[in-house]
C-alpha cells in the first residue's frame, strides 16, 4: 500500500523536519518522495502496518494527516513529480534541483539522501540507476535542468 500523505506538522526548522522524517522513514515506513513547505509535508510513503504510517506521523509530530492511496504505476510517478514540483508551483524556486527540502535530487539526480527507499515502480524505469534517474526527469517535461549541463542553443 502507497499513500500520498499531506501533513500539516508543529512548526520546525526544515532541517529538524528532515531529521524527523528519517526517524519516522526507518520506522518500517519506506519513503519515496517529500517536500517540506512552509505550513505542510507531502510525503509519498508505503507503511507496512497502520502503527507504522502512526510513527511516521508521531514523527513529524503531526496535528493533521490527509492520506489518500496511490494505486496505478503511472500514477505513482507522478505523484512523486508533484510532490517534487511543489516549490516550482510556490514560486519559491523555478527549478526542483534547487529547493533543498525535497527528494528531487535523489530521484532525480541520484544525490545520496537517507530518507528515500526507491519505489518498485521507479525501478522498473530502467535497469541502471543514470537509466532509471534519465527516465524519471523525462516525466518532468522542460522543468529540468541537470546541474553542470548548458542549456541547448
Amino acid at each position: 500500500m502507497t499513500l500520498h500523505l499531506v501533513l500539516r506538522a508543529e512548526p520546525a526548522p526544515a532541517q529538524t523536519c528532515l531529521d524527523r522524517l528519517l526517524a519516522g522513514a526507518r520506522a518500517d515506513c519506506p519513503v519515496h518522495a517529500y517536500v517540506m513547505m512552509g505550513t505542510h509535508v507531502h510525503v509519498l510513503a508505503s507503511p507496512r502496518h497502520a502503527s507504522d504510517l502512526q510513527a511516521l506521523c508521531d514523527a513529524l509530530r503531526t496535528r493533521e494527516c490527509d492520506a489518500s492511496l496511490v494505486y496505478a504505476r503511472r500514477y505513482l510517478l507522478a505523484c512523486m513529480r508533484y510532490i517534487e514540483l511543489n516549490p516550482v508551483r510556490a514560486g519559491i524556486v523555478r527549478e526542483p534541483g534547487r529547493y533543498a527540502w525535497s527528494s528531487f535530487r535523489a530521484n532525480a539526480l541520484g544525490a545520496p539522501d537517507p530518507r528515500v527507499t526507491p519505489h518498485p515502480a521507479y525501478y522498473a524505469l530502467g535497469r541502471t540507476p543514470e537509466a532509471r534517474r534519465e527516465a524519471y526527469r523525462a516525466g518532468f517535461g522542460g522543468t529540468v535542468r541537470i546541474p553542470g549541463s548548458r542549456p541547448a542553443c
